[in-house]
């Protein structure tokens, strides 16, 4: 018995070393972890579970029966993030690059189909080359397998993949369908096609990290939800994620203990907007002061910046945030913010998370370059998101909702339970200089008469209580009160039910 349980440690021993150690070593050496150094630092001290360690590919052609290394270039299994089980996968770069086989891909697809089965969060852990080109079809096939799941999982378990290392062709359309894509700065990319292929077709000249790097995915493209600065950073950002998030669709947020008292009041926010309605403030500040702790995940920071989108808990619990930035164009809504507002509002609404909607936003960005952009259809899909959102709405109008953009942000009128508004908010169809300026047109050369009909226009329509006065806005509150009266609402809409009419799906527009 003794010489059966030596060989089994050997054998794992073989398994745990991956590539070897030289592998492992030049791994180190750019500056990144290695697939169980990474799961080890994500997951709770001695809560891994491994599976499959000692699975190896079938494949005999080009000398690849001569080559075979247990774990088939990727470690799985499941563990803990404080307390709570999730299920995880992560491709081991020393082992033939991280590269796609059949069995490779079996063993993604088998936890896969656990976490879903389990109703468990799965993160996946991306450091690899794309397909096995060896196994030509068989790769390509094992793709399909773990697409199909990719999409099955959807809206059932939160689904998150971390890019720690290329991540290129075949391999980037599983991360496009989870949830939550997080990148490692300098180390991390992303591409259907690399920096040769685009030279050979297009005849550009591009490196990898201009090409797919992490800065070009948090800012222009939008494939990425955050990035940061090692391996470390990024998976110690990850359980943070994970603490927000609930388990699945039908287990309701998480529940945390705070020491911070849900009827605090902050006496600061009673000055947070400026008395100039042209002068900025950061949203960002109302959104940690509201929140217990100030506790914020952000989410997509440093994409369209004019629109503010993440997570906060309030008494305990997870409560999604979108906010307009006046730092940021004004906090204008233009194509970029409304497709990242959408797809916020469709996870929260995906998983039950409340969303608070703070408002100051004086329309639709105008221009060319919108329009030709599609910022009609894609202005669309923020409406959409929110009027076809089930869980507690909560808005807050804190300055400007002008024009079609009051509407889409939450307004009573597509869905929102509660509407608050400051004393300081102005809702109308425009501001008043334009509104003016287009009534009495026929008085633009009196600046006198133009001043006057723009002070009656402001107290008239300027005002949250000529919304207040139909019903549009619940109440106008004190700024201070905010964190109080939203927990309490919070907390009566706790058992909300929306019935929807049966349909196969919707057509959002795309």
């Amino acid at each position: 018995m003794r010489d059966v349980l030596e060989k089994l440690d050997e054998r794992r021993g073989r398994a745990r070393l991956g590539g070897g150690i030289s592998r492992i070593e030049a791994q180190h050496g750019k500056g990144k972890l290695t697939a169980r150094e990474r799961i080890e630092l994500l997951l709770d001290p001695g809560s891994f579970e491994e599976l499959d360690m000692f699975v190896e590919h079938r494949s005999i052609d080009f000398g690849m029966e001569k080559q075979k290394i247990p774990g088939d270039g990727v470690v799985t299994g499941w563990g803990t993030v404080n307390g709570r089980t999730v299920f995880v996968f992560s491709k081991d770069f020393t082992v033939f690059g991280g590269s796609l086989s059949e069995t490779h891909a079996r063993k993604i697809v088998k936890v896969q189909d656990m976490a879903l089965r389990m109703r468990a969060p799965i993160i996946g852990l991306f450091d690899a080359g794309g397909a096995r080109i060896q196994e030509g079809v068989a790769a390509l096939g094992g793709y399909g397998e773990v697409f199909k799941r990719n999409v099955d999982a959807s809206g059932i378990i939160p689904q998150i993949s971390v890019i720690m290392g290329p991540c290129a062709g075949g391999d980037v359309y599983s991360p496009a369908m989870t949830d939550f894509i997080f990148m490692v700065r300098d180390t991390s990319y992303m591409f259907v096609t690399g920096p040769d292929v685009v030279k050979t077709v297009t005849n550009e000249v591009v490196t990898a990290e201009e090409l797919g790097g992490a800065r070009v995915h948090t800012t222009k493209s939008s494939i990425a939800d955050g990035a940061w600065d090692n391996d470390v950073e990024a998976l110690l950002q990850v359980r943070r994620l994970i603490d927000f998030l609930p388990s699945n669709n039908q287990s309701g947020v998480p529940a945390w203990p705070t020491r911070d008292p849900v009827d605090r009041v902050d006496g600061s926010l009673d000055t947070l907007v400026p008395d100039s309605a042209n002068k900025p403030y950061d949203v960002k500040e109302l959104v940690v002061k509201v929140a217990d702790e100030g506790d914020f995940f952000e989410i997509q920071q440093d994409f369209a910046r004019n629109v503010v989108t993440g997570f906060i808990r309030m008494d305990g619990r997870t409560v999604g945030v979108v906010a307009n930035q006046p730092l940021v164009l004004a906090g204008v809504l233009d194509a970029d913010a409304s497709r990242k507002a959408a797809r916020f509002v469709r996870f929260c609404d995906s998983f039950e998370i409340p969303i608070l909607t703070f408002v100051d936003v004086p329309g639709f960005l105008p221009g060319t370059d919108q329009e030709y952009g599609g910022l009609i259809k894609h202005g669309a899909k923020l409406l959409f998101a929110y009027s076809q959102a089930t869980v507690p709405l909560i808005t807050v109008i804190t300055r400007k909702a002008f024009g079609g953009a009051y509407d889409v942000m939450a307004s009573k009128h597509i869905g929102a339970d509660f509407n608050y508004a400051w004393p300081t908010a102005q809702i109308a169809v425009m501001g008043a200089k334009g509104a003016v300026e287009i009534i009495f047109r026929q008085d633009a050369g009196d600046p006198d008469k133009i001043a006057e009909k723009t002070r009656e226009y402001e107290e008239r329509f300027l005002s949250p209580f000529v919304a207040a006065e139909r019903g549009y806005i619940d109440e106008v509150i004190m700024p201070r009160t905010t964190r109080r009266l939203v927990a309490r609402a919070l907390a009566m809409l706790a058992e909300k039910k929306a019935e929807r009419p049966w349909r196969k799906h919707d057509n959002i527009p795309l």
